[in-house]
């Protein structure tokens, strides 16, 4: 097992939140304090640890006194699992998937389903083809439905909504929720919505009391109009699930969906360089700051990684980057999917527009900074060492595919 000491930010995050069910579970036992008199005072009670034949021992080690010893590693969080044995009725989210993986947005949806499910009601998810997700459960999601066979592939979505028109002659979901956004759920519920022959609610991004509240007259005005049985959700429609977690119990459709001639073929993903895509509109950004000293290291790096360049306002004023590569409150909000930063030390402006990343990676020298803070997975040491040896094991990587393919 490596000794290396991984962060665990839910762990830390419970242990900051103390109306979370399990925050007192996540704070650190007391062994040891000071009385009124000044005098060190001792639980014996509280060392040790509990044997293999339930007897409790005396560690003797000092490994659990604290402060000479290493870390151990970080506690795994068990949130109260949520179960619906027989539900009284589904609701149903289809999640965009990009790139194989629940997004911020689908996330949310998931929470707004789960309002809409109650104690009695089940969320069930639709997910077209093979996916890279391993966290339905904590996610919110009851029953997991996956669509697979070459027919889902690709862009086809008439062939998807003859999926959803199968799930809904079986399962008869209460309400159909998907995201209102650019990457497929838009379009894709708008479809099915006319096949359905019925009137979706649209850019929802509250659902009160019976009540869908949409966006309007270009996002300056709110539409309500009665709660609709098809919902199409903008981001940050309601919390995402974050205190249970659920069974994501694997379901199946009882007859098979044919395959249709389609009227639209796919042929395929085009490739673009990431450095014309929009910095708004990027899914992987490789980003620059004042503690950048190679920046031709930097560019071959981003290129080797097929990432869209960015770059901090002190790289940007210091003339390394143009000004439209610039991230931040004063720049450009992103909503990357991965978004890496070397280094950034990570100023409120900078951390602000990052804030709708799914994943951040910072390589920088001081363990400290708030983008060390803000980071999912981070990177200690000299910026130049760490993207040489990135470009090395990207080389590598693709040599390997390439013999395996021959």
């Amino acid at each position: 097992m490596s000794d290396i000491i991984r962060r665990d930010p839910r762990a830390e995050w419970i242990a900051r939140n103390r109306l979370h069910p399990l925050h007192a579970a996540m704070q650190p036992a007391q062994h040891s304090w000071m009385g009124p008199n000044g005098v060190i005072r001792k639980n014996p009670h509280g060392i040790g640890f509990i044997g293999p034949n339930g007897i409790k021992r005396i560690d003797r080690s000092g490994a659990q006194q604290g402060g000479t010893t290493k870390r151990s590693a970080a506690v795994e969080v068990q949130l109260p699992l949520h179960q619906v044995a027989a539900p009284a009725f589904y609701i149903s989210v289809v999640p965009d998937m990009v790139g194989g993986r629940l997004s911020s947005h689908d996330r949310d949806l998931l929470g707004l389903a789960h309002q809409l499910a109650g104690k009695d009601g089940a969320v069930l998810a639709v997910v077209f083809g093979e996916h890279k997700e391993s966290a339905f459960a904590t996610a919110g999601v009851d029953r997991l439905l996956v669509l697979e066979g070459e027919a889902f592939n690709g862009y086809a979505p008439e062939q998807r909504v003859q999926g959803l028109r199968a799930v809904d002659n079986q399962f008869s979901p209460r309400h159909w929720l998907l995201p209102d956004s650019r990457t497929g759920g838009g379009e894709l519920g708008r479809r099915f919505a006319a096949a359905l022959g019925e009137r979706p609610a649209t850019r929802v991004w509250q659902v009160k009391d019976q009540e869908c509240i949409g966006r309007a007259g270009a996002g300056l005005q709110d539409l309500a109009r009665p709660l609709a049985r098809l919902i199409l959700a903008a981001a940050e429609c309601a919390e995402p699930v974050s205190e249970t977690r659920h069974e994501a119990l694997p379901v199946e459709l009882s007859t098979t969906v044919a395959r249709s001639l389609s009227r639209i073929e796919d042929l395929g993903a085009v490739a673009v360089d990431p450095a014309a895509i929009p910095m708004a509109e990027a899914e992987f950004i490789f980003s620059g700051g004042n503690g950048v000293k190679d920046w031709g290291l930097f560019h071959r790096t981003a290129e080797a990684l097929g990432a869209t360049e960015g770059a901090s306002r002190v790289a940007v004023d210091d003339g390394f980057m143009a000004r439209d590569r610039q991230v931040g409150a004063s720049g450009t909000w992103v909503t990357a999917r991965v978004y890496v930063a070397v280094g950034i030390s990570g100023a409120i402006q900078h951390l602000q527009g990052i804030g709708a990343c799914d994943k951040v990676v910072a390589i920088n020298l001081d363990p400290g900074c708030d983008m060390i803070k803000r980071a999912d997975l981070s990177v200690i040491g000299e910026s130049a060492e760490i993207l040489q040896a990135l470009i090395e094991a990207v080389e590598a990587y693709r040599n390997d595919a390439k013999r395996d393919a021959a």
